[in-house]
């Protein structure tokens, strides 16, 4: 009885050939985009100048030629900050903000596909039951992890993928940072597009107005939205 036990046990903890090899994929994939950008002259591409003036050859099409390269970015690592500023002085800070948050939320679903994909069954076989008590948490409290990790600005990418590595639904998920990253987004893709416009014309004194602080009371507000959502819900 007891052998019988320890042989069950033994194959809970077998990680399959398969698994193992969409876990090294998954590793190669990741450490492959960063050297990419790091060692080779790619980064040089992502400038206003250099990507305007591939846009512009887009025509009517540039907008969603800007969001696919967005969703791709964020894919293959690309800081959201720099695409998000890139999307604001490209195409000001409204339609900026539009174009950036739709990119966004694609490059986060294609990124969580690559995690759940690759790396989730390599996690699962893993993982320990004390960190499997905070997986089942994190399935059953999924739009609301995801809506707080958001709204405190935790980095976004890296969260892209280890939320793919849960158990969580992916539309929780996906409303969660839909929701979540409207006030970051917006905030940078504002500031992005305000100082474009600033720096073309020359004048500086907008940058002292009611619209600019107003939006910076927001960003700040959101850091203490995670607490209202808490006492909401009566948590502790």
């Amino acid at each position: 009885m007891h052998k019988k036990i320890e042989k069950k046990v033994g194959q809970t903890k077998r990680i399959s050939r398969s698994t193992l090899v969409k876990a090294l994929i998954l590793f190669v994939f990741i450490g492959a985009t960063i050297c990419m950008f790091r060692m080779t002259p790619a980064e040089s591409f992502l400038t206003p100048e250099a990507l305007g003036r591939f846009l512009n050859s887009s025509g009517l099409l540039a907008p969603l030629v800007f969001i696919i390269i967005f969703a791709t970015g964020i894919c293959l690592f690309i800081p959201a900050s720099i695409l998000t500023v890139l999307g604001a002085a490209l195409f000001g800070a409204y339609w900026g903000f539009l174009y950036v948050w739709i990119g966004a939320l694609a490059g986060a679903s294609g990124a969580f596909f690559i995690g759940r994909t690759l790396g989730r069954d390599f996690i699962s076989s893993i993982i320990g039951s004390r960190l499997k008590k905070y997986n089942d948490a994190i399935e059953r409290n999924g739009f609301t992890a995801v809506l707080y990790l958001r709204l405190i600005n935790f980095p976004f990418t890296p969260l892209n993928f280890g939320m793919g590595l849960t158990k969580v639904h992916f539309w929780d998920y996906f409303f969660g940072t839909a929701l979540g990253v409207i006030a970051g987004l917006f905030i940078v893709s504002f500031l992005g597009g305000t100082l474009k416009e600033m720096w073309v014309s020359g004048n500086w004194e907008g940058l002292i107005s009611f619209k600019v602080f107003l939006f910076m009371a927001l960003f700040i507000f959101s850091f203490f939205v995670p607490k209202i959502i808490k006492t909401i819900k009566g948590e502790k």
